[in-house]
């Protein structure tokens, strides 16, 4: 990245000589001018001895043996002493007493020395002896108080007085690879931490930086102290490429890499808690505006899911996949919005229950990689202390791509209920939209999306996608808008929490992975994770046909189940494949070859619609159940009354007819009503007899 020859004169070794010698003025092109750099803050003390001794002599030609001139020059030293003692109230005890100290011997030495001459008796020699002590007391000072063994060492003068912070105090600095580390602490009972981090802004300009490459760690013991972090050089500017998964065939319980921070190291994220680490699941927020690299950011993060073995993923986007075609096959249920997102969401709702109830029964608290597996240790196995061999439940990722479009239709609470409960169940919500602000996403919501990946955005919209004390210690996605897609700072459990305010790139996804993509769809079809019995069950119970699953190919020759509608029976030799099955000798009839005893008008109109006859209410309500079943094959399981429009019209029946018909078969129990007023699930035939 092209920077400016202020922003390369600061390197990072420049930085910490800046924060650990405020005085420093720069590195020169020889020994000479590094000496000279290196004398020129001690210099002070001593041009004021020389102008105090120049100014006794010439005031010993005019006023010598002057009575006036010596009631003045008493009372003029006398000003100037306590003049001193005024200014230096803001300073240390030390420094105020020993400013006052060294203006009151010089200015008692001129006195003398303009009314006597100064080479009058000792006044010669205590100018020549007394001065130079004098100087060298300063000199000293400025020693001790950058002495690197002190991690209180003051830092009155340089860099935190020109931001407002001069009577803070700076310790060692620690430098790393394009970082410095310096400790802070402020003044007792005047300053805050949030004093630093409202300075952060004045300080990336002291340094001639970006915003983003200055941070404040506060210390959790302490409101005054913590840690200066300068990261002089932007190490995101070239974007790496996607190279591939970072652990193919691993636990989803395992990080998922999607880039890397401003230093290099990776930048992760965990989606299952760990009890051992102490760590909580989570759901996840991604949020950006347009062109903020939102679309590669879910690429990383959905094909490190994909990788894993012990997970499914289920994703909805009303862009018909335009950015994941290459992953939808490796996907156990994919949904392009509309009625199957509906569906969707009720289904996760209804998964959430059923799958808590085996993990309870199996004496999990929480989804561990161990709930996976084929359940064969006595300790986990239906609470009957012996091993029952269930087959495992894997994790469950549900992913609602461009959200907003899904909370329009369905509300602004439509993922509370899901958010709230669906981590005790071994299922992780990642909700991604461009601005997760109030009036798209209830409040609620929001706050039961513990993780955020924040890229960039509007100013205005950084408080709506990060925690507050993030953005003091300095995260500012608001500074990026979309001119540096993929940047980002992840807040997440399992992070450590000064990582925060660290901005990271997620790794960039060119044409050229395109094939990666599809190598990796093809290997999660194949060995990735099938739905187990419980989750299969409930969601096929709420979404019929429109849920398939995804069913890894079966070993030759083995007898293997195929997806239909209406049987959901499971192949118990196979133990898998669970979903819509029927008998394989079914399974090369061609559904479009007529049936025997079709005949030539079998299409016409039932009940002699043909002549205009209106059908009577048994005949109408007939003819509704087999509307739901013609649904229902379709794979659509969310109507409402704008759905029957012209099947009203074939048979001369109206809207209100039709709306009261759907209220019915909800309390017959064929129907559910789903968060949008006037829409309505249909209820699979098997579950609702």
């Amino acid at each position: 990245m092209a920077r400016n020859s202020r922003s390369v004169a600061y390197g990072h070794d420049e930085a910490a000589a800046y924060l650990a010698d405020p005085y420093a003025t720069g590195s020169g092109g020889g020994v000479g001018v590094y000496l000279l750099n290196r004398v020129k803050p001690h210099l002070p003390p001593w041009l004021g001895w020389a102008g105090t001794g120049l100014a006794g002599a010439l005031g010993s030609l005019r006023w010598e043996a002057s009575a006036g001139a010596g009631v003045g020059l008493t009372l003029a030293s006398v000003a100037l002493t306590g003049a001193t003692w005024w200014a230096g109230k803001s300073t240390s005890q030390q420094r105020r007493l020993h400013s006052a100290i060294t203006v009151a011997a010089g200015s008692a030495w001129v006195t003398a020395a303009c009314l006597a001459g100064p080479t009058t008796g000792p006044l010669d020699d205590l100018f020549l002896m007394g001065g130079p002590v004098v100087a060298l007391s300063w000199n000293v000072r400025m020693v001790l108080r950058r002495n690197d063994a002190d991690p209180q060492g003051s830092g009155d003068k340089g860099l935190l007085e020109k931001v407002g912070l001069a009577r803070a105090q700076i310790g060692q600095a620690k430098v790393e690879p394009n970082r410095v580390t310096a400790p802070l602490a402020l003044e007792p009972g005047e300053q805050t931490n949030d004093d630093v981090s409202k300075a952060l802004a004045r300080i990336a300009s002291a340094l001639d930086l970006p915003i983003s490459a200055v941070r404040y760690h506060p210390s959790p013991d302490s409101s005054r102290r913590g840690e200066l972090v300068i990261v002089p050089e932007d190490m995101l500017a070239q974007p790496a490429e996607y190279e591939g998964p970072s652990n193919l065939g691993g636990s989803i319980a395992q990080p998922l890499v999607i880039g890397r921070y401003d230093d290099g190291s990776p930048l992760v994220i965990w989606l299952p808690g760990d009890p051992e680490a102490k760590r909580n699941s989570t759901h996840v927020l991604i949020a950006g505006g347009t062109g903020s690299g939102k679309g590669e950011t879910a690429l990383n993060l959905m094909t490190e899911i994909l990788s894993r073995r012990d997970v499914l993923l289920w994703v909805s986007d009303p862009k018909a996949f335009q950015d994941f075609a290459p992953l939808r096959p490796g996907m156990d249920w994919s949904a392009e919005g509309g009625a199957d997102t509906e569906v969707m969401v009720e289904a996760v709702k209804a998964v959430i229950p059923a799958r808590t109830r085996w993990l309870g029964a199996h004496g999990y608290r929480q989804w561990v990689p161990a709930a996976a597996e084929a359940q064969t240790d006595p300790a986990h196995s239906c609470q009957t202390g012996r091993a029952c061999g269930c087959a495992g439940m894997p994790f469950l990722v549900p992913w609602f791509e461009e959200a907003a479009n899904t909370l329009r239709n369905l509300g602004d609470d439509a993922f509370t209920g899901i958010a709230q409960e669906a981590r005790s169940a071994g299922v992780s919500l990642i909700v991604s939209l461009q601005r997760p602000s109030y009036d798209q996403m209830s409040t609620s919501t929001r706050a039961s999306l513990p993780s955020v990946i924040a890229l960039g955005c509007d100013p205005r919209d950084e408080g709506f996608s990060l925690p507050e004390a993030v953005i003091d210690a300095g995260a500012h996605p608001g500074a990026w808008g979309n001119r540096r897609p993929g940047y980002c700072y992840v807040v997440s459990p399992g992070i450590p929490e000064d990582r925060y305010p660290s901005p990271g790139r997620t790794f960039a996804f060119p044409a050229r992975a395109v094939p990666l993509m599809e190598q990796l769809a093809a290997w999660a079809l194949r060995e990735g994770a099938s739905a187990d019995p419980v989750t299969a069950g409930a969601v096929t119970a709420v979404a019929g046909r429109a849920y398939t699953g995804r069913t890894p190919a079966p070993a030759a020759g083995s007898p293997r189940l195929t997806a239909v509608q209406g049987d959901t029976t499971m192949n118990d030799e196979q133990g898998q494949g669970y979903g819509l099955l029927i008998d394989p000798e079914d399974a090369g009839i061609d559904p479009d070859t007529e049936l025997p005893g079709d005949q030539e008008g079998d299409d016409a109109p039932i009940f002699g619609q043909e002549t205009g006859r209106k059908p009577s209410p048994d005949e109408a309500r007939e003819l509704f159940a087999l509307a739901l079943e013609e649904f229902e094959r379709a794979g659509q399981m969310v109507v409402g009354p704008v759905d029957f429009m012209d099947w009203c019209d074939r048979n001369n029946l109206s809207r209100s007819w039709v709306s009261k018909r759907l209220k019915e078969a909800a309390l017959e129990g064929r129907l559910e009503p789903t968060n949008a007023t006037g829409r309505w699930r249909i209820v699979p035939a098997l579950a609702a007899a």
